[in-house]
């Protein structure tokens, strides 16, 4: 079977605080831990009203604080945001909190606006130091930093696992050349999906890291008890996306009952091509989507993203994925 994970976005939704956002996601923690969930990440987002996770690595050390077992990551920290050198102490620093469980998935895109990008006081053009940023965080994870000028305290040593991010062809081809696991955000941008895991697997160069391609796909899950009512919950996300469209960002909406009305014929084909991998309906209809991906993308892991409003419905689409066999 093919191992199944979660992407939380720590969703605020309409009516709520980061504080209940937060509370939510500890929730679900919990409950993916005792289904046998493999792993969680977080994302950074900044400015995102919507999104209780900008302090990324803070969101991680919360969740594994209550969890036991199931590893927490990111999905990713933006690099270029950061100093390679801060990211290795933080990330060492979980690793050593809660040991064996923590990953580091890095991204090359400021994962905000522009105007926000300036407020975190950093170079517009620093993506462009994407590859060396990775090649300097790596090393400040190994275990003999000798031949470095200043070593991650705590971070030396620690080996966490390092994912390249990508929803293009910059970043497959830069896991394959360093033999990192490669994470592709399809859940939101898949246009490129399938020439980028192809590229990644025929350029992959075995490393310390990794002995052969590993490929995660990102794919929007919500199930219920009914196809009805799992397209009824799949709403809220489809609000988002065109309010992404019309520049008008807010909390998570709730479902609504007709989403025909709510956008127009050129906004639905655009969001709906942007959240194209997902499967949305009963067990039966997410097992022949989720198998119909997976014969496409022979893909590894499955990230999944439940983006649902209420708490209880996130949970049951959950629980019901996992009992789905793959």
């Amino acid at each position: 079977m093919v191992q199944l994970s979660i992407l939380d976005l720590v969703f605020i939704n309409e009516g709520n605080n980061p504080n209940m956002a937060l509370s939510n996601s500890v929730r679900v923690a919990k409950v993916a831990e005792d289904l046998g969930y493999h792993r969680i990440w977080v994302a950074e987002h900044h400015n995102f009203p919507a999104i209780a996770s900008a302090a990324t690595s803070v969101v991680i050390g919360h969740l594994a604080g209550h969890t036991k077992k199931i590893r927490i990551g990111a999905g990713g920290i933006m690099l270029p945001n950061h100093s390679p050198l801060v990211i290795a102490e933080q990330f060492g620093t979980l690793e050593s909190l809660y040991p064996g469980r923590i990953d580091l998935g890095l991204g090359r895109a400021p994962g905000t606006d522009q105007l926000t990008l300036r407020a975190l006081r950093r170079d517009p053009m620093s993506s462009q130091h994407f590859p060396e940023d990775v090649k300097e965080l790596l090393s400040y994870f190994e275990d003999d930093q000798n031949q470095l000028p200043v070593h991650a305290i705590p971070g030396m040593g620690t080996n966490v696992p390092v994912w390249i991010l990508g929803s293009s062809l910059f970043g497959a081809q830069l896991a394959a050349l360093l033999g990192l696991p490669y994470a592709f955000a399809s859940h939101f941008a898949p246009a490129a999906l399938m020439e980028a895991i192809s590229i990644y697997r025929k350029q992959f160069r075995p490393s310390k890291y990794l002995d052969q391609p590993y490929v995660m796909v990102g794919v929007n899950v919500i199930a219920a008890d009914t196809d009805k009512e799992a397209k009824f919950l799949f709403t809220s996300s489809q609000q988002s996306f065109t309010r992404i469209l019309r520049n008008r960002r807010g909390t998570f909406p709730p479902p609504i009952e007709d989403i025909e009305t709510y956008w127009s014929p050129e906004e639905k084909q655009i969001a709906s091509q942007m959240l194209s991998y997902s499967v949305v309906g009963s067990r039966e209809t997410v097992k022949l989507g989720l198998t119909k991906i997976l014969e496409e993308t022979k893909a590894d892991e499955l990230m999944t993203v439940t983006s649902v409003y209420d708490t209880d419905a996130k949970i049951r689409s959950l629980e019901i994925l996992a009992g789905i066999e793959i």
